[in-house]
């Protein structure tokens, strides 16, 4: 499934040169725990509640007088509309990132989060959690132990093929 059918489509914006202070605001107002940050139309970054906590708050720094772009998280990450529900939630997981924008032609058309993720198959960011703590994420991931996807015989001798995770005996094929 495209994450263009469980993105959020209206997104929560706000310009590079907003205070902090006003930013957070408007997250309370919109009870969202990020802000994407566009200029033109394109995503220039995110401006998260740890960013505000660890960038402003900690750093002992005035809201007022900070403005968005001084503390928001960039490059930021982003899926095509048609991009895999499954892939984005592997880079998630794999980027430990709760929030995907969707971007087009280089504009802003939306936002998936873990949660939109976590409506549509409730085990599927978990799962992609344990592959990445089991380095199974990487495309030069090793071996691993486990059931076969083909067969599903126990094989410590496990290697992706494609999606699939296969014994010796399926490889190839």
């Amino acid at each position: 499934m495209p994450v263009m059918e469980i993105m959020t489509r209206d997104p929560v914006t706000a310009a590079p040169d907003l205070a902090v202070d006003k930013a957070a605001a408007l997250m309370r107002e919109r009870g969202v725990g990020s802000l994407l940050v566009v200029e033109a139309g394109g995503a220039l970054g995110i401006l998260t509640e740890r960013d505000i906590v660890t960038k402003v708050v900690a750093a002992n720094r005035s809201p007022a007088s900070v403005r968005i772009r001084d503390v928001m998280t960039s490059p930021v990450i982003s899926v095509p509309p048609h991009e895999d529900v499954e892939e984005a939630a592997r880079m998630m997981s794999a980027r430990r990132i709760r929030r995907l924008p969707v971007v087009q032609d280089g504009k802003l058309v939306g936002v998936v989060t873990e949660n939109d993720i976590l409506r549509l198959v409730p085990d599927l960011v978990e799962i992609t959690r344990e592959w990445a703590r089991a380095g199974m994420l990487d495309d030069d991931a090793g071996v691993v132990e486990g059931h076969c996807d083909v067969c599903g015989v126990l094989s410590k001798d496990l290697t992706r093929d494609g999606k699939l995770l296969v014994c010796p005996e399926h490889r190839d094929r």
